[in-house]
C-alpha cells in the first residue's frame, strides 16, 4: 500500500468538492496500479450519496447561513457532515493488488484504520452494520464504495473532534414524506477524541492525521511513506471533471432519483431549486427545494404540481394561490412557469 498526496502545489486542500472528486480521477482517468490511500480534511460541508434525494435529507437554511457546501459523491450511503475537526480516508485499488483488498468487502479496508487506532489508545473498536466503525458500540465512522471496471474506491469518516451540533443542525430528521431516493440512517455518533492516549487528544487535525498515517504504514515520518504526489498535469483532469460536472449545481443538487429536468433560480425570497419530468404532456414529477420556506411547504407545493398538465395555465393557477405566494413570492411565478411549462422546457 502506498499514500497519495492530495495537497495542491505543496498547500493543504480543503474544498469538499474537489476532495470529493479526486477519487473519480483516481479510478476513472489516473488508474494507478496497486492499492494506493488518501487521507484529507474538509472545510465544513454534506455530502450526500448518489441515490439521496437533497429535499430530504438536508437544511438548506442551516448550510445557507453557516456556508456550508453541499457535495454529491458518486458512491451510496446516507448524507453526513464533514469539518476541520474530521477526516476523510480513501482506499484507491486499479487491478488486483494481492493484498486481500475485494470490492464490498470493508473489512479489509477498515482493519488499517482500526488497527493503528488501537496502537493510539483507543479500545472497544468494532465494524457494524457492514460498513459502520464503532467505538464503545457509537459510530465514529460510515464506509462506502464505487467501483469502474477493475477500480474501485473505499473509504469513510474518521471523526476526531467533530461539530456534533452542527452535523445534527444541518441534517433533517428523518421524514415520512415520500420520495424515490435512499434514506440515511441516523444512528448515534461519537467523536475518537476522548478514546484516544492522552498524547494524541490535544492535536490539531493535520498532526492527528500525520500521526495516524505513521501508524498506518508502521513508520516513524511520512517522508519514509512511498508516495504518490499528485502532479500539474493531474490537477488539469481534475479541474476538468469538475468544470464538467463535479462542481456544478446540476450534478451536487439537481441529480435527484426519479427527475429529468434541473435549475437553479434565483428570486427575491432567496435560491430555489427546482427537479422536474415531463411526459406526455404533464409535469409528471416536481420538487422545489432551497431556503425558501420551510421543506414542509416547499413539499405541499410540489405535491399540487405533481400531475398537472405542462401548460402555462396550469401551473399558473398553482403557483398564483395566495399561500404559494406567500412561500416562493410573486416574482418566482413567471421563471416557474417559464421552466415547468412543456413548451418551454425543450
Amino acid at each position: 500500500m502506498y499514500l497519495i498526496d492530495t495537497n495542491r502545489n505543496g498547500q493543504v486542500v480543503t474544498d469538499a468538492i474537489v476532495n470529493q472528486s479526486i477519487d473519480n480521477y483516481l479510478v476513472n482517468d489516473l488508474k494507478l496500479p496497486g492499492h494506493g490511500l488518501m487521507m484529507y480534511v474538509n472545510q465544513p460541508a454534506v455530502i450526500v450519496g448518489i441515490n439521496q434525494t437533497v429535499g430530504a435529507e438536508v437544511d438548506f437554511h442551516y448550510l445557507e447561513q453557516n456556508h456550508v457546501q453541499l457535495v454529491r459523491r458518486t458512491s451510496g450511503g446516507g448524507a453526513v457532515y464533514h469539518d476541520e475537526r474530521n477526516l476523510i480516508f480513501e482506499h484507491i485499488i486499479n487491478g488486483d493488488p494481492q493484498d486481500g483488498s475485494k470490492f464490498g468487502d470493508y473489512t479489509v479496508f477498515a482493519e488499517p484504520v482500526l488497527r493503528a487506532l488501537k496502537a493510539m489508545g483507543v479500545a472497544d473498536l468494532g465494524i457494524s452494520n457492514k460498513s459502520a466503525l464503532t467505538v464503545a458500540g457509537k459510530k465514529f465512522s460510515g464506509m462506502t464504495m464505487f467501483k469502474n471496471g477493475d477500480g474501485y474506491a473505499a473509504g469513510g469518516t474518521i471523526m476526531y473532534d467533530l461539530n456534533v451540533d452542527a452535523a445534527h443542525a444541518s441534517l433533517l430528521p428523518a421524514s415520512d414524506r415520500p420520495h424515490r431516493g435512499v434514506d440515511s440512517n441516523r444512528v448515534a455518533i461519537t467523536n475518537l477524541r476522548q478514546y484516544l492516549a492522552p498524547e494524541y487528544r490535544d492535536l490539531d487535525i493535520q498532526a492527528f492525521k500525520n500521526a495516524l498515517l505513521c501508524h498506518i504504514f508502521a513508520v516513524d515520518q511520512l517522508d519514509q511513506i512511498e508516495t504518490y504526489h499528485l502532479s500539474d498535469q493531474d490537477w488539469a483532469i481534475i479541474d476538468q471533471r469538475l468544470a464538467e460536472k463535479y462542481d456544478t449545481d446540476a450534478w451536487n443538487y439537481g441529480a435527484n432519483p426519479g427527475f429529468r429536468g434541473y435549475q437553479k433560480l434565483t428570486v427575491a425570497q432567496g435560491t430555489l431549486h427546482v427537479n422536474f419530468t415531463q411526459h406526455a404532456g404533464k409535469l409528471r414529477n416536481a420538487m422545489l427545494f432551497g431556503a425558501i420556506g420551510t421543506p414542509a411547504e416547499l413539499h405541499a407545493i410540489s405535491e399540487q404540481l405533481t400531475g398537472i398538465a405542462a401548460t402555462a395555465d396550469a401551473i399558473q393557477a398553482v403557483l398564483t394561490q395566495p399561500t404559494v405566494t406567500a412561500v416562493l413570492g410573486t416574482d418566482a411565478v413567471a421563471p416557474l412557469i417559464q421552466l415547468l411549462s412543456e413548451g418551454a422546457a425543450k
